[in-house]
């Protein structure tokens, strides 16, 4: 019984946390923001949300949590530093964007709210641990 509750937590979560990447994906639509990718995996991680508005990429990390402090709590050094590295590998998949510039925005979903977006939420430059190359 164990292993079914943990896999009907998993699938909760899951859904979760699709249903939280689309209203965060909507949300950047309405603020011009063009989606370029859902879901961007590579070796060293993962992207929710890659979009692009002009000549910025925006790479965002979707947070559906029951308050802001913790949905920006969840984005740790090690979760950014990962989401940095995923970063440089697509647009190194990704060429023609080698020269825009970048932005890290984390979108906090928020129980029957509108997303929460927070741009520039972190930086290349703010973390403590090294960047993988």
């Amino acid at each position: 019984m164990t292993r079914e509750r943990g896999t009907d937590e998993r699938r909760r979560a899951e859904h979760l946390g699709l249903s939280a990447e689309s209203r965060a994906a909507w949300a950047l639509r309405l603020s011009l923001h063009r989606i370029l990718a859902r879901r961007f995996r590579c070796s060293s991680g993962e992207i929710d949300l890659v979009a692009r508005r002009g000549r910025t990429l925006v790479f965002v990390e979707v947070k559906a949590r029951d308050t802001l402090t913790a949905a920006i709590e969840a984005v740790t050094p090690r979760a950014r530093a990962r989401i940095l590295a995923a970063a440089d590998a697509f647009v190194a998949r990704h060429p023609a964007y080698v020269d825009f510039d970048r932005r890290f925005d984390i979108v906090a979903v928020l129980p029957g709210r509108w997303p929460k977006r927070l741009p520039a939420a972190f930086r290349a430059d703010d973390l403590d641990l090294p960047r993988r190359r």
